[in-house]
This record gives C-alpha cells, structure tokens and sequence, in this order.
C-alpha cells in the first residue's frame, strides 16, 4: 500500500496558495493550488486526483505538484520553459 503524502501549511502559505486559486491567469496553477490546499485540508494525494479537480488527473501528478512545492513553493509549480528544437534537415 503507498504511503499517504501528507502537506503542512503555514498561515502564509496557506494565504500565497489561496490567493494563487482565486487570482492567478493561469488555469494550471489555479488547479495546482486547489490540490495542494485539498491536501492540506487532510485529504489523500490519491482522492485529490480522482475526486477534488474539475478534471480526473492520476495520482502521480498530485503527488508530482507536491514534491514540486516542497522542493520550490509556489516557483516549483510553474511549468518550466521546453527546450527548442533545432531546424531538422
């Protein structure tokens, strides 16, 4: 059986998360910010995917979002720039 991942927010956190939620032009970061907040509020990283978002997302990818704001906070959330495809012959 997997171990339950489990986030701890602070009154901070929880408010740059929240804030996140309601005001961010990003739709993916907005959905990162509910799971994370879910999380929070003490339900399963496996819950979250399948239940608390408007899409049905796996497991992993909730529980990629929370190595990611642990490892970084909010910074850790956004997408990183692809890299370039050079000219194909």
């Amino acid at each position: 059986m997997p171990k339950r991942r489990y986030v701890i927010l602070n009154d901070d956190q929880r408010v740059e998360l929240e804030q996140l939620l309601r005001r961010d032009p990003r739709a993916y970061m907005r959905e990162r910010a509910s799971a994370l907040l879910q999380v929070a509020d003490d339900h399963s990283a496996h819950w979250v995917a399948h239940h608390g978002l408007l899409r049905r997302r796996k497991p992993d990818t909730v529980i990629g979002w929370l190595n990611a704001y642990q490892k970084g906070g909010v910074a850790g959330l956004v997408h990183q720039p692809r890299r370039k495809r050079g000219f194909s012959p």
